[in-house]
């Protein structure tokens, strides 16, 4: 069994690595500073830590202002919440003026559980990566989460970092390197490629071993960066393996497999099929049964992979 590790611890030491370094640095959350692994920040610097409150569009409103005084505000809510109930100021306040604030969408996919539909963030990437400016990042483990909220930290502008509630698996260490809009190759392959952000990397990586079972060779692809995209790997997968696979957690519906769909139809049309949340809402229930639930685990894209071969030939 692999290490079991929560992205939001990562979100939480992120933050206070950057609050060692620099003293702009500032956290807001939305009553949610233990859930979101805030409070490792407020606790070591509380006098840049601000509790708003249940406000959540306030918060933005607020970490807006701070950006205008040079501070560097990262806030942290429900990624339901993030993306929804504060879209009109994530679009006009924040990236309208392209002010360097820095969005953690907690709690995202399918994966956070019992809290049910409404807790259940499934359409942040559509929603966030279609508004310009935006940065959207998707990291798979807990190691590349501490990784991407450092570098939005270090790079100007506005960021959404999607961490997620549970334990997933370990799928990259601390030496791994991280670059905004790079892909990272998991697995080389030359018969399709499968690529996948969050914790969909390891199922992936499962996928792709099983298939090399069957003498099917799988590269697999770790699309931390959901926008921008990493072009280049993709337009290279589909020279080089012919098909490609996606795997999110997220609507099937202008997600990850939406934007490498059009990367793909513009470039290099090959065969592709898309793993992910066929178009409904969420339910209640344990974590890994609902990842079964709505297909999203290894057997699925392995039946995409096979499905998208056929095609290939």
């Amino acid at each position: 069994m692999p290490e079991m590790k929560k992205t939001r611890e990562g979100w939480g030491k992120g933050l206070v690595a950057l609050g060692d370094e620099n003293p702009n640095v500032v956290v807001l959350t939305a009553d949610l500073n233990g859930s979101t692994m805030c409070n490792f920040f407020a606790e070591k610097y509380p006098e840049r830590f601000v509790q708003v409150g249940i406000a959540e569009q306030n918060m933005m409103c607020v970490a807006a202002g701070l950006s205008l005084t040079g501070k560097v505000p990262f806030l942290a809510t429900y990624g339901a919440f993030a993306s929804t109930r504060s879209l009109d100021q994530i679009r006009i306040t924040v990236a309208y003026s392209n002010l360097n604030v820095k969005i953690g969408g907690a709690h995202g996919g399918i994966s956070v559980g019992p809290d049910g539909a409404t807790h259940q963030a499934m359409e942040e990437f559509a929603i966030i990566r279609s508004i310009p400016n935006m940065t959207v990042i998707c990291p798979s483990d807990i190691h590349e989460t501490r990784k991407a909220t450092i570098a939005a930290g270090n790079t100007f502008g506005p960021f959404y970092l999607r961490f997620g509630r549970e334990n997933v698996p370990v799928v990259t260490n601390e030496d791994t390197p991280f670059q905004i809009g790079k892909a990272i190759e998991m697995a080389s392959g030359s018969d399709l490629t499968i690529i996948a952000c969050g914790m969909m990397v390891y199922e992936a990586l499962v996928a792709a071993e099983e298939l090399g079972k069957n003498g099917i060779s799988a590269r697999v692809l770790n699309m931390h960066t959901i926008k921008p995209i990493d072009r280049e790997a993709i337009i290279k997968a589909c020279e080089e393996t012919g098909a490609i696979v996606t795997a999110e957690e997220h609507q099937i519906h202008g997600g990850l497999g939406g934007a490498v769909s059009e990367v793909v139809v513009q470039n290099s049309p090959v065969p592709m099929e898309l793993v992910a949340v066929k178009d409904r809402f969420g339910k209640s229930g344990k974590p890994s049964e609902l990842m079964k639930a709505f297909g999203l685990t290894s057997k699925e894209i392995i039946e995409a992979s096979q499905k998208v071969l056929k095609r290939k030939k």
